[in-house]
């Protein structure tokens, strides 16, 4: 079992950025593809970007793609998102999911652990 831990949200104004970090325990971090996922108030689980087990392979949503970049290190068991160019629309609770897997995957009933989530707020 994985046990993750996201952090890193917060407010902040529209074009600024913020780090997200999500610290896994338990099994081995390096044996599992992460993904982050973002839930906007009545809007259903939306895939934001994924990582390759090995760290080589990234992927990402449309939506995120050239202001967002995913990566992990597996020597401190944490993955991260960096978010630039924020904007109000993306407000919204981010959760860290462990796929165990090589690959990522955009599915989110792929994953087969999840953190608690972490709030970001973008004003404008």
């Amino acid at each position: 079992q994985v046990q993750l831990v996201e952090s890193g949200g917060g407010l902040v104004q529209a074009g600024g950025s913020l780090r997200l970090s999500c610290a896994a325990s338990g099994d081995t971090f390096s044996s599992y593809a992460m993904g982050w996922f973002r839930q906007a108030p009545e809007k259903e689980r939306e895939f934001v970007a994924a990582i390759w087990r090995s760290g080589a392979i990234t992927y990402y949503a449309d939506s995120v793609k050239g202001r967002f970049t995913i990566s992990r290190d597996n020597a401190k068991n944490t993955v991260y998102l960096q978010m630039n160019s924020l904007k109000p629309e993306d407000t919204a609770v981010y959760y860290c999911a462990a796929r165990s897997s090589i690959s990522g995957s955009s599915r989110s009933s792929e994953y087969d652990y999840w953190g608690q989530g972490t709030q970001v707020t973008v004003s404008s």
